[in-house]
């Protein structure tokens, strides 16, 4: 189920698309023509706006649905017949349009507030199948590109947690596994071992096996960045890799939202891949690691703007970690656009 934050920025939004005028009568009117939306849900938002727990949210997606309802570029203030809320359904395939509403049909809406996520998949999707579908099942990935530093880590963290039961005594162990408990081969860790380990580390990572996660990290990201090098292919296959990182696809949409707390709102036009062609050419592709306090892959694509006559960038990055903490969870990749998303090429602001 999507968040509560989710729901009151999506469907506000759609519901000033209908020029109802004032969010209090329009949410209290629950009007058919926002269509998904059901009785749960005009429920939760009730509930919220009373409570005041979430009013700028709700101020946000107020303006930027009433924005876009004027906007030249979107509906020229004629009022839609049908605005169809997408609500926790995923999307069948990685390239498709993140669009949360669908308006009469036709005009199709991504409400984006305050992330910088472009995907969330398995590295293996993205290093190996260039987000096209291909190579996406997930797995470990960490002991697919770094075997023995995993198991360097693994092994740390066993001496760690004996070091540790022999210092604080047999009255302080409940909860802490022991040695004996933990097998030797990570790769022979149980799902039960694997949540005692993430329990056990905590979010701060005790200072001795520092240096074998940094290794850990070191090893991901060049090997990422290496795999991934090895499948951008020529110019052309690198152009469809950056439309597909930026969502550009064979359908127009738009993006409501907005990149902070206190920034502008984000109302943007994306173009078609044929769009983008027409306009822009790639001129480099390039992808490198960058460890840091996790496994880290850069990218950086220069475009040539013809229409400007001027060169561009666009950067982002890739952070490789467990899903669900250290040890547990299979690993994902998150790409992050680091660009502000109104300078991104392709990316235009809302007329």
């Amino acid at each position: 189920m999507p968040s509560l934050r989710t729901e009151v920025t999506e469907i506000t939004t759609g519901l000033a698309m209908l020029g109802l005028g004032d969010l209090d009568w329009a949410l209290a009117a629950r009007p058919p023509e926002l269509l998904g939306v059901g009785e749960p849900e005009w429920d939760r938002l009730t509930t919220a706006r009373d409570a005041g727990t979430h009013t700028a949210d709700f101020a946000r997606a107020w303006d930027n649905g009433l924005a876009f309802l004027r906007a030249a570029d979107a509906l020229r203030s004629r009022v839609p017949a049908r605005i169809e809320w997408k609500g926790p359904d995923r999307l069948p395939l990685v390239s498709d349009v993140p669009a949360d509403l669908r308006v009469d049909r036709v005009y199709l809406v991504s409400c984006k507030y305050l992330s910088k996520v472009l995907h969330n998949l398995a590295p293996a999707g993205l290093f190996d199948g260039g987000l096209s579908g291909s190579a996406a099942k997930a797995g470990d990935w960490f002991a697919s590109v770094a075997p023995t530093e995993l198991q360097a880590l693994y092994d740390a963290t066993r001496h760690e947690i004996g070091t540790t039961r022999r210092e604080i005594g047999e009255a302080a162990l409940l909860g802490m596994p022991s040695v004996a408990e933990l097998p030797e081969r990570v790769g022979d860790l149980a799902r039960s071992g694997r949540e005692v380990l993430k329990a056990t580390l905590g979010r701060t990572l005790p200072v001795p096996l520092a240096e074998a996660y940094g290794g850990l990290t070191r090893a991901v990201a060049e090997r990422s960045a290496d795999r991934w090098s090895a499948t951008l292919g020529d110019r052309a296959e690198k152009e469809r890799l950056l439309w597909r990182l930026l969502r550009v696809g064979g359908a127009p949409y738009f993006v409501l939202g907005a990149s902070a707390a206190t920034a502008p709102p984000m109302r943007l036009r994306i173009d078609t891949a044929w769009d983008w062609q027409q306009r822009y050419r790639l001129t480099a592709f390039e992808v490198w690691p960058e460890p840091a306090g996790q496994a880290v892959v850069r990218w950086q694509a220069n475009v040539t703007d013809r229409e400007a006559g001027e060169d561009r960038s666009v950067r982002g990055h890739v952070e490789i970690r467990w899903s669900h903490g250290r040890f547990s969870g299979n690993p994902e990749a998150k790409v992050y656009l680091d660009t502000p998303h109104a300078s991104v090429p392709g990316y235009h602001p809302l007329l």
